[in-house]
This record gives C-alpha cells, sequence and structure tokens, in this order.
C-alpha cells in the first residue's frame, strides 16, 4: 500500500473539510482501517487524501499578499508547539525566535514561487514543515488566513488593505515596509472545553479552539505570559502536578522540573514520573492515579484545589494510558486549574515564569510598540 511504501505514521484528511475534521494520524495498518473508515463518512464523495506526517518537525507560516504573482507584504511566524498541532490551536510568535537564515531565506524563496507560478493576485497562507534546515509545503490557502489579523497588528501593515487594493488593481499600493526591533507579538488559542462535557483537552491535528488572544511583550517571555493570562490561565504559586510517559517525555522535560523546583513551587507527580525526578535529585510528592483507589489520590488533590498547575504530557496517539491521563486532564478542566498537555508549551511556559513576575508584565496600549 501507498502508506507502507512512504512508511508510517501517515495522516489521513478528508476532503473539502474545515478545521481538521476527521484527520487522524496512523501509526498501523489497523489505524489506517479506522480512519480511512471514519473519513469517509465525513467526505463520500470526494477522496480521503493520506500524506507522510513527519514527528519533530517545526511549523512554520507565511502570511502574504500578492499582485500578478509578486509579493508586495509578508510575515513569517513560528509555532511554540511541533506540527501536528491544528494551526487554529498553535501558539503562534512573531517575529520567528528560533529560525535559522537559511529556513527563512528558503521559506521567502518557497512563497515567490507559489505565487509567481499560480500567478496570485489577493491575500494567502502557506504553512512549512523544517526539519533539520530540510523545509516542506504542507499546504497553501488561497485565501486570508486567521492569522492576517495578528501579523497585521504585528507588523503595522494592514495586510488586507494591501490585498484589496492588489484585487482591485488600485496603483496606490500602501506602504508595506516594516521593522520589528523590540517587541514580540504571540497569539495563544482560547479553548472551552470547560463548556463541552466529557470533551478531551488535547492538542491534536483536528482543531479544537474557539477563539485566540494576542499579546506583545519586550521578549517572548512576557507576551507569552500576557497571552495565556487573557485566555484565563493563572499563574502557579504553590504547587504543580507533574505526569509524564514515557522516558523520552521525562527527559526532555528534566531541565523544566528543575526549574520549577528552584522556583520553590511544590511538585506532585505519578508514579514513574516520581521515581524518575527522586533518581535526578528533584524532590516530589507522590500521589495515586484516579483508578487505584489509594491514597494520596491525584483527584482529591484536584478537588481540593491543592494544585495550582497540571502538566499532563503524554503521546495523543499513544492510547495505552489513554483513559487514566484523560481522567486526569478532564478533572483539571472541570475543577477549573489550568492545563498544559503539550511538551513545547510547558517548557516555554516554565522558562517565562522563571523570568518574569507578574509586576514584570507591563499593560501598553498597542501604539507603544507601533508606530503605523
Amino acid at each position: 500500500t501507498f502508506a507502507e511504501k512512504i512508511g508510517y505514521p501517515v495522516l489521513i484528511r478528508p476532503s473539502y473539510v474545515l478545521s481538521g475534521a476527521a484527520m487522524n494520524v496512523a501509526f498501523s495498518s489497523e489505524d489506517l482501517a479506522t480512519y480511512l473508515q471514519l473519513a469517509s463518512r465525513i467526505s463520500k464523495e470526494y477522496p480521503v487524501v493520506i500524506s507522510k506526517y513527519y514527528e519533530e518537525a517545526k511549523e512554520i507560516e507565511i502570511d502574504a499578499v500578492a499582485q500578478e504573482g509578486q509579493i508586495l507584504c509578508s510575515a513569517i511566524s513560528e509555532h511554540v508547539e511541533n506540527a501536528g498541532v491544528h494551526s487554529g490551536d498553535s501558539t503562534m510568535v512573531l517575529p520567528a525566535q528560533k529560525l535559522y537564515l537559511k529556513t527563512v531565506t528558503q521559506i521567502e524563496n518557497i512563497a515567490q514561487e507559489i505565487a509567481k507560478n499560480l500567478k496570485i493576485t489577493g491575500p494567502f497562507n502557506i504553512q512549512f514543515l523544517a526539519k533539520n534546515n530540510h523545509v516542506m509545503v504542507i499546504e497553501c490557502n488561497l485565501r486570508a488566513s486567521r492569522s492576517f489579523p495578528f501579523v497585521s497588528k504585528v507588523t503595522g501593515v494592514n495586510f488586507i488593505e494591501v490585498a484589496t487594493n492588489a484585487i482591485l488593481n488600485i496603483n496606490q499600493i500602501p506602504n508595506t515596509k516594516y521593522q520589528i526591533l523590540d517587541y514580540v507579538g504571540v497569539k495563544a488559542p482560547q479553548f472551552s472545553f470547560s463548556r463541552i462535557k466529557g470533551a478531551d483537552p488535547i492538542l491534536r491535528v483536528e482543531m479544537t479552539s474557539t477563539g485566540e488572544v494576542g499579546c506583545f511583550g519586550d521578549d517572548i517571555y512576557e507576551a507569552f505570559l500576557k497571552s495565556l493570562l487573557a485566555t484565563g490561565v493563572t499563574l502557579p504559586k504553590k504547587s504543580v502536578f507533574v505526569s509524564l510517559a514515557g522516558d523520552e517525555n521525562k527527559v526532555d522535560f528534566l531541565d523544566s522540573a528543575q526549574t520549577l523546583k528552584k522556583l520553590g513551587l511544590k511538585i506532585f507527580a505519578t508514579d514513574g514520573t516520581s521515581k524518575f525526578l527522586k533518581s535526578k535529585g528533584i524532590t516530589s510528592t507522590k500521589l495515586y492515579k484516579i483508578h487505584e483507589h489509594k491514597k494520596p489520590n491525584v483527584l482529591d488533590f484536584l478537588h481540593n484545589k491543592k494544585i495550582d498547575l497540571v502538566i499532563n504530557i503524554f503521546d495523543p496517539y499513544f492510547k495505552k494510558e489513554f483513559d487514566d491521563d484523560y481522567l486526569i486532564r478532564r478533572s483539571a478542566i472541570d475543577f477549573g486549574i489550568p492545563l498544559l498537555t503539550n511538551m513545547q508549551t510547558a517548557e516555554l511556559f516554565v522558562k517565562a515564569i522563571s523570568l518574569k513576575k507578574l509586576s514584570d508584565l507591563k499593560t501598553l496600549p498597542w501604539s507603544q510598540y507601533i508606530t503605523p
């Protein structure tokens, strides 16, 4: 089969759907059969698309406006989360903070080639994968994307005005030059899991967010914290609960765990995570999982608000510990406790709270950052 030829995992996507509806990642022929059947129900008249799914890859976007194939203005943003999280659920940073110059150049050149060959006039958005400095196109959307207002605010260039003039063939194109020197913009997703009973609050290829918030800061850490606070997240004052599935996640989060310890936050953890942290010299209090029916139990601590933040990192496509991890995540949402389920987001959050206090987050008008 095609999937076996290109190698698992593969991405299954129905044709002509919005927000990644019924999109799934298959890691085996059994997964493939299940997800193909599901996708065929969504779009019976049109084919299901199967493509290679790349793990541990960075996702980048370019928003641009072209006229007769020539790009007039553009902005390159990077996602905090690795590829595999729907762009509508991802945390977006502009200007990009962790891109090689070669990667940026490749993106600019590819975008110009696509605009030229498609003879684009108007707004468009291209999503890219980058891995080992190799850039690949995920898709090109010939429309204004949800990030157009964000990049317009951050750059001070009204991308829609430029696009409108280009489409109407108005010769007087607004000034599209901009320079971002001493600030960063972050767009964070807004979720409504608390209003949807039983929904699993995880980030996957199918979009789940219901809105977004854009914030500015002197650096990524200030902008990121402000954007999370604006979505309703509160900063931990006393304690954090950590549950890390798999050895790789435990190793990846080690530096962040050490930072939490230095911040003086009490760390609660599940059995496996607690043992790993102890082996690395980090003290934590073990809490039993919900299904173990022993004390002290994580559910009791969540219910009694003894935990300020839940960090539950696991592979969203790995079902072995799904039931118990789901109960932890869902309980955090039901009890109104901030929840982080993505490794890159959790690492950035821990780094940010180690560098910024609440009093460091400035409240300034847009005009303080941008001079149109």
